[in-house]
C-alpha cells in the first residue's frame, strides 16, 4: 500500500494577515489566516503551511497567536516557516501548536542547526525549505537562492539536499524559483534530480497552474504537492487536484 499523496495549501502571513490575494466569496475575513485554514481544512487539505514573511522579529508574538488559534480549530498538520533560526524558535512554535517547522536561510548560514533541532525534537518536525533555480555554474545545474530567489547562496541545490538529509532533516520542501508564479507546471527535472539524492519525503512547490500539473510532479518523485495562488484565487479546489491525482493512479486521502 503506497502512502497517500498530500495536497498542501501555503499561506503567506505578514503581521498576522494573509498577504497573497485571496478570492473566497464566503469568507468573513479573507485576510485572517485562521479563517483561511478552516476553509482549507473543510476542502480536504492534508496539511497546511504558514510562511511568516513578517519583517520585524518584534511582530513574532502575532505569529505565535495565529499558530495557537489555528491549532485549536484545525486538526490537520500545520507547518510554520519564516524567520526560524534557533532551537528556541522551534520550541516556541511547537509549544504554540505547530506540528512541523520550516527552516531555510538559517540552515544555509549554519547547517549544523539542522542536527541540533533534529536531536532535540526528532527529525519528523523539521522541514528544510530549499528555494532553488537553474544555474549553469553548479554541477547539478541547480543552485540554492535566498531573499525570495533574488540572491544566490553559492550552493549546489542537489548537494545541499544530500547534506541536509545526512544532518537530520525530516522532509524537503523544494520550491522552484523559476517556475514559481508562472503557473506553467512544476520543474520536473529538478524534482527528479533531488529525488536521486534523498529518501526523505519531498514536497514539490512552484509552478502549479492547472490540475493536470500535479500528477507529473508525483511521477517525478514528489510525495506531496504544495500550491498557493491557484487555491487562494479559487482557480480550482483541492478536491479537483485529488480527483486528477486519483485519475492518474495515485493514492489520495
Amino acid at each position: 500500500m503506497s502512502l497517500a499523496v498530500r495536497v498542501i495549501p501555503c499561506l503567506d502571513v505578514d503581521g498576522g494577515r494573509v498577504v497573497k490575494g485571496v478570492n473566497f466569496v464566503d469568507l468573513r475575513d479573507a485576510g485572517d489566516p485562521v479563517e483561511m485554514a478552516r476553509v482549507y481544512d473543510a476542502e480536504g487539505a492534508d496539511e497546511l503551511t504558514f510562511l511568516d514573511i513578517t519583517a520585524s522579529s518584534g511582530d513574532r508574538a502575532t505569529t505565535y497567536d495565529i499558530v495557537s488559534r489555528t491549532a485549536e480549530q484545525v486538526f490537520i498538520p500545520l507547518t510554520v516557516g519564516g524567520g526560524v533560526r534557533t532551537v528556541e524558535d522551534v520550541d516556541r512554535l511547537l509549544r504554540a501548536g505547530a506540528d512541523k517547522i520550516g527552516i531555510n536561510t538559517a540552515a544555509i548560514a549554519r547547517p549544523h542547526v539542522i542536527a541540533e533541532i533534529a536531536q532535540r525534537f526528532g527529525n519528523q518536525v523539521l522541514v528544510l525549505s530549499v528555494d532553488a533555480r537553474r544555474a549553469d555554474g553548479q554541477p547539478s545545474g541547480f543552485e540554492v537562492t535566498t531573499h525570495g530567489g533574488r540572491q544566490s547562496a553559492g550552493l549546489d541545490a542537489v548537494e545541499w539536499v544530500r547534506q541536509a538529509t545526512e544532518l537530520g532533516a525530516g522532509e524537503i520542501l523544494l520550491n522552484s524559483m523559476d517556475a514559481d508564479g508562472t503557473q506553467q507546471g512544476f520543474d520536473l527535472e529538478m524534482i527528479r534530480a533531488v529525488r536521486q539524492v534523498t529518501n526523505l519525503p519531498l514536497i514539490a512547490s512552484g509552478g502549479a497552474g492547472k490540475v493536470e500539473h500535479f500528477a507529473p510532479a508525483v511521477d517525478a518523485g514528489a510525495d506531496a504537492v504544495l500550491a498557493a495562488s491557484v487555491f487562494h484565487f479559487g482557480t480550482f479546489k483541492i478536491s479537483a487536484v485529488k480527483d486528477a491525482l486519483r485519475a492518474a493512479g495515485h493514492v489520495v486521502r
